[in-house]
């Protein structure tokens, strides 16, 4: 009888909640506009409905949510990703071209047409085709929640990127290029917040705000602080965690912060809100790069505004490793599937630097790898199916999942995971090649004790040289990309994929693929079903698939290439030059020659006599000496 009275509760709530959840729809298109964002120069940005910057979204948790997203721009594809969301039951509303989706061609519209179940707190969206968001196409996306643990009187959202003076297809043809061996990543123009510089934030005293920091950029970390106020950190990647006080973060590209700042009763000051670039992730650093940028907390509009904010150390940081969930999840015990991964940056054949998992470059399948599954039957747990350059990993039903990242790299990487969010277990220091210390691989017989409640999230970075371990449970079938989220990076090919409960997906009718998504794939001409390679009569026939460039032969190392790329460029210079000096006017050279050398005019008649007259149509050198003479004897 009691468990009767509690399956009506349960089922009585469920009806509760459904009938107060909300449907949000929203119509958009996509095109093309210029702003000057950071004062300094107008360019070209991609526009919702001819509006920029693009809207943020708000929704309660168990709210559904419709976008017809409509590609307006008529000269690429695009897609939307809704960043951190587990999608649970909709993988195909992940928003990654050729993994969950076909690519939104021009003139066509995708619906996204999900439910926000299980996620609550800070999250963004942002188009994951060729780099887009970073000319504009993106928002963030909050979910809200009554559960909420933490009391404030008023809310603000911070959204921080760096900011390009050119379109990221105009960088990305200069990046990935046999020019650019190294793969040094394009510099920034300058660091934004909200889509603009120097920010003005009106605060009232004795207030306390929940402040939503998220870094929608595609490139640099950011040193992030408040002049003269302590941060009180409450959530991470929409996990909410136990009160950590602060005075600065360290926030890169895809993580978000949401902190509590209690502001002061007396109001005869302002105060600077500073960002500053991880100059350590530029190649080179400009001249005229502003590395800090500062917007304004203010309190009187009466009092002057403030300067920049200096700091003694930017090393007293926030460590997010050692932040607690607010809701506690013991450590996951030992995995039953281990994905060990090294993160090489190298180049190929073609001479353009690429990024590799174990000496895999992401390339994508000619079949979106969701459909693949879908199609496969009972052989969609072979994973040579989906390609051999697609780095695909079968996960099974519940698996405890732990991935293995070395760092063989001297940068910093920002790693996300889609569907999960993940426990962190270990996270190694920096080894510092200017020290000469070497990458560090986790050794499993030599390490820290495990924390026994690993902070949460969905976005972590991992340090040079160094490596990181997390654990997640594959209790969401779906397929996954884990990939950097330092766009360049990913352009480079920096992801792989997680086909997670292949059999689940099939079984699950949310997980179909709808009219409209076929109608999509039709429009710019994907096949929908078949292998990575779209063959299918013979799943494991992988002929004419997409692969990545070939090795270098062996005996060629990268100190090489660049030496030999730049000797090659140098060459081509040296003939361009000695081309146009070529065809320059002889008549003047001669008289330059003549008066910068001081020669006598009685040496040069004398050398034209009658012998040289004869010869002059011998050979050619012997006809360039006599002109050469015979202008000199005009020239006096």
């Amino acid at each position: 009888m009691t468990n009767t009275l509690l399956s009506i509760a349960v089922l009585l709530f469920s009806m509760l909640s459904l009938a107060q959840a909300e449907t949000h729809t929203f119509n958009w298109t996509t095109g093309w506009d210029y702003r000057n964002v950071d004062g300094l120069k107008s360019r070209p940005v991609i526009t919702c409905n001819g509006q920029f910057p693009w809207p943020d979204i708000t929704v309660n948790k168990g709210d559904r949510v419709q976008v017809y997203l409509t590609n307006g721009m008529n000269n690429t594809n695009t897609s939307m990703h809704f960043h951190g969301l587990f999608q649970n039951g909709t993988a195909s509303m992940d928003g990654v071209p050729f993994l969950t989706q076909c690519p939104i061609a021009p003139g066509s519209t995708m619906l996204y047409n999900f439910t926000v179940d299980y996620n609550v707190g800070t999250y963004w969206y942002h188009s994951h085709t060729d780099g887009q968001y970073e000319d504009g196409m993106k928002g963030l996306f909050i979910i809200k929640d009554d559960s909420f643990p933490y009391d404030y009187d008023e809310e603000l959202s911070l959204s921080l990127s760096e900011w390009y003076h050119d379109l990221v297809t105009d960088l990305t043809k200069s990046f990935m290029s046999v020019y650019n061996p190294t793969g040094a990543e394009p510099i920034p123009q300058n660091l934004i917040v909200n889509n603009t510089m120097n920010l003005t934030w009106e605060v009232q005293p004795d207030t306390t705000y929940l402040l939503r920091i998220v870094n929608v950029g595609g490139f640099v970390s950011q040193y992030f602080w408040i002049e003269d106020h302590e941060m009180t950190v409450v959530e991470i990647d929409g996990i909410t965690t136990e009160k950590n006080v602060t005075d600065m973060l360290y926030i890169t590209v895809a993580q978000r912060y949401t902190v509590l700042v209690h502001t002061k009763n007396d109001t005869d000051k302002n105060f600077a809100i500073m960002q500053k670039f991880d100059d350590t992730m530029l190649d080179v650093i400009p001249s005229d790069l502003q590395l800090n940028a500062t917007s304004y907390m203010v309190y009187n509009k009466t009092a002057a505004l403030p300067t920049q904010n200096y700091v003694d150390s930017i090393d007293n940081f926030l460590d997010d490793f050692y932040l607690q969930p607010y809701e506690k999840e013991a450590i996951y015990g030992e995995p039953d599937h281990v994905i060990t991964v090294d993160v090489v940056m190298d180049n190929l054949k073609n001479g353009v630097n690429y990024a590799f998992f174990n000496n895999i470059t992401y390339t994508a399948p000619k079949v979106p790898t969701l459909m693949t599954v879908l199609s496969s039957g009972d052989q969609a747990n072979n994973s040579e199916i989906y390609g051999s350059n697609t780095h695909t990993f079968i996960l099974e039903k519940d698996e405890i999942v732990e991935i293995v990242l070395n760092n063989q790299d001297t940068g910093t990487h920002p790693f996300h995971l889609h569907g999960h969010a993940f426990q962190t277990i270990q996270r190694d220091r920096t080894y510092d090649d200017a020290l000469g210390e070497v990458p560090h691989s986790f050794d499993p017989d030599n390490h820290p004790a495990f924390p026994e409640y690993p902070m949460r999230r969905d976005t972590l970075y991992v340090r040079p040289q160094s490596n990181f371990v997390i654990r997640f449970k594959a209790d969401n079938p779906g397929v996954w990309f884990f990939h950097c989220h330092i766009e360049w990076h990913l352009l480079q090919g920096l992801g792989l994929v997680l086909v997670e409960d292949p059999f689940g997906i099939q079984d699950a009718h949310s997980q179909q693929i709808s009219e409209n998504h076929l109608e999509v794939c039709q429009s710019c001409s994907v096949a929908t079903e078949g292998n990575a390679a779209a063959n299918t009569l013979d799943l494991t026939d992988l002929t004419g698939e997409n692969v990545q460039h070939a090795f270098i032969p062996t005996g060629f190392t990268k100190k090489g290439i660049i030496a030999m790329t730049f000797s090659c460029f140098a060459g081509i210079l040296g003939i361009i030059t000695i081309a146009i000096y070529g065809m320059m006017d002889m008549e003047d050279a001669t008289e330059k020659v003549i008066r910068d050398l001081h020669v006598d005019p009685e040496v040069l008649l004398n050398e034209v006599d009658e012998n040289e007259e004869r010869e002059v149509n011998e050979d050619r050198h012997s006809t360039e000496k006599h002109q050469f003479l015979t202008k000199a004897k005009r020239f006096f």
